[in-house]
């Protein structure tokens, strides 16, 4: 689904707060031109409709200037909000018309189960989460899958190992780790239930050697 902003050129000297106030969101073009940039103005109401669907650094969006003879793809750089009511307030966009390659943010889908937790009882631990990639920009791709169904007790999937889609390369160092299968944590609460466990078993195995020692009564011997 291809997502669809318009935007407008913001009027020259015009504060960032009284926009905000009168319903519109600052935001910033990038790239267009060199290093120009384009000060614009969004409605609030599309910029929440825009959060909503895209992705900062991931997602493509077809970015319309109503008021200047511009309109392109771009990638949605940064979105920054207030400190304490969390809101946007100002939007950064980066054109992609003119790039071969862009470096953008993509999530990681992990599938599968591995049979180190499920059957040696290990945990999974997924360091990371996002991976920097380079790729053209029709080519970025919204997740990337990995199936760890193979990973046993101590292996480690490293970034240099993933399989990524035809025409993306990575950006991240290659040696960092992306997931592993850890060893159970032994924690003071497993030590005190094995403990416990250890000492009922001992207990009922000393009650039932007792048992077996007691003197037979004459009822019981029949004399």
């Amino acid at each position: 689904m291809e997502i669809t902003v318009e935007g407008k050129k913001r009027a020259e000297g015009s504060k960032p707060n009284a926009l905000r106030r009168s319903g519109l969101i600052p935001a910033n073009l990038y790239g267009h031109n060199g290093t120009e940039s384009i000060h614009l103005t969004l409605e609030a109401k599309a910029v929440e409709t825009l959060l909503k669907q895209a992705s900062v650094n991931n997602t493509l969006i077809q970015l319309n200037i109503s008021d200047l003879p511009w309109r392109g793809k771009a990638l949605l750089r940064e979105v920054q909000r207030h400190p304490t009511k969390r809101f946007p307030y100002h939007l950064s966009f980066f054109s992609v018309a003119a790039q071969d390659t862009v470096e953008v943010e993509v999530p990681l889908h992990f599938v599968g189960e591995a049979p180190g937790v499920k059957i040696e009882g290990g945990a999974l631990d997924t360091v990371l989460t996002h991976i920097q990639v380079r790729c053209a920009p029709d080519r970025i791709p919204e997740t990337i899958e990995i199936d760890v169904s193979n990973m046993n007790m101590g292996d480690v999937l490293y970034l240099r190992e993933l399989v990524l889609p035809e025409g993306v390369s990575l950006v991240s160092e290659t040696n960092d780790a992306v997931v592993s299968v850890l060893a159970p944590q032994i924690t003071p609460e497993i030590i005190e239930a094995q403990e416990a466990a250890a000492d009922a078993e001992i207990a009922t195995a000393q009650a039932s050697e007792a048992e077996q020692k007691e003197p037979q009564t004459d009822a019981e011997t029949g004399g």
